[in-house]
């Protein structure tokens, strides 16, 4: 190999010494472009792009597993603070990778005028869950470990993010309160367009209803005595604690706050029938295994007044 002669060493020169001293006969390799790029702003920003991401990754890692490490109160408080963390570092590395690569995103912004429009017609589902999800984040509509119902779905929301939100569904029908154990992803779009209801919007305690059908040929007075007895009797130990709650909460929102006490209303669907609406206050996370101790006092409370006489004195029940 003949030695280079001059002191300046160019990146051509350097491409045929690598040649040279390999002694392999391949396609030539652009070494000027390399050389310029790595002298160049872009190997920097893509140095601080990767370092970014792995460092906001490990900072994620390192949240997620002090607060798994934590004892929380409730099993959805802490699910609640994990989305939340993460939800936080994505946002987080978005808008810094944006800072970092804004002037070739301003170049790269002006070059695709031309393709807006079709760029937001492809795109025109994804801007809708991005849409969707900043309404619901804004308003407020629910938050994890809520029992939500949209179109007609019903579940407890384990995840949020920018595009999806993730329920435990709740069924098979919409009096039911057991988990299917399914997962529903329901896009962010659905906000957009569909009303909402959250069944947890008092948080803590909820005013629950159910309804005992009846024939109006049946001794719906007694049905209705029996009813309240029980909701009044499974309902005792929380109803206190119900009403501070409830009235915590309509003072901070500025509502009405309802009664508590458990009540029974009519409702006369069909002339011949009659419903009887149970109204009581519940643990929300107790719904259903509050509503099935009432009903099952309630069958105990009639089978007892089918055997005993009318002025016999029914023994409590122990729950």
């Amino acid at each position: 190999m003949k030695p280079i002669k001059g002191n300046r060493v160019t990146a051509a020169t350097v491409g045929r010494i690598i040649d040279a001293s390999s002694g392999l006969r391949s396609i030539e390799v652009p070494v000027e472009l390399f050389a310029n790029f790595s002298a160049g702003p872009l190997l920097s920003k893509l140095i601080s792009s990767v370092l970014l991401i792995a460092g906001l990754t490990f900072a994620y890692r390192f949240a997620a597993a002090s607060i798994r490490r934590l004892e929380w109160s409730t099993l959805e408080a802490r699910r609640r603070w994990l989305v939340m963390v993460r939800n936080v570092a994505v946002l987080l590395c978005l808008f810094l990778l944006v800072v970092v690569w804004a002037e070739q995103l301003r170049t790269l912004a002006l070059s695709v005028v031309a393709f807006a429009a079709a760029i937001i017609l492809s795109t025109k589902e994804l801007l809708m869950c991005l849409t969707g999800g900043m309404l619901r984040s804004s308003t407020n509509m629910f938050s994890i470990g809520d029992r939500v119902e949209v179109k007609k779905l019903r579940g407890d929301v384990i995840d949020l993010n920018m595009l999806t939100t993730t329920v435990l569904e709740i069924g098979p029908d919409q009096l039911s309160h057991q988990h299917t154990g399914r997962a529903v992803v329901i896009p962010n779009s659905v906000f957009l367009a569909e009303p909402v209801v959250n069944e947890s919007y008092t948080e803590d305690y909820v005013l629950h209803t159910s309804v005992m059908p009846a024939s109006r040929k049946e001794d719906w007075v007694r049905i209705e005595r029996h009813l309240l007895q029980a909701a009044t009797e499974v309902c005792e130990e929380f109803i206190d604690a119900a009403q501070r709650h409830i009235s915590r909460v309509g003072r901070r929102q500025g509502i009405e706050v309802p009664s508590v006490q458990p009540r029974v209303t009519l409702l006369f669907p069909k002339p011949e029938e009659i419903h009887l609406i149970a109204r009581f206050p519940v643990p929300a996370r107790r719904k259903g295994r509050t509503e099935q101790a009432i009903l099952r006092r309630f069958l105990e409370l009639e089978s007892l007044t089918q055997v005993s006489p009318p002025d016999a004195e029914l023994p409590p029940v122990q729950f």
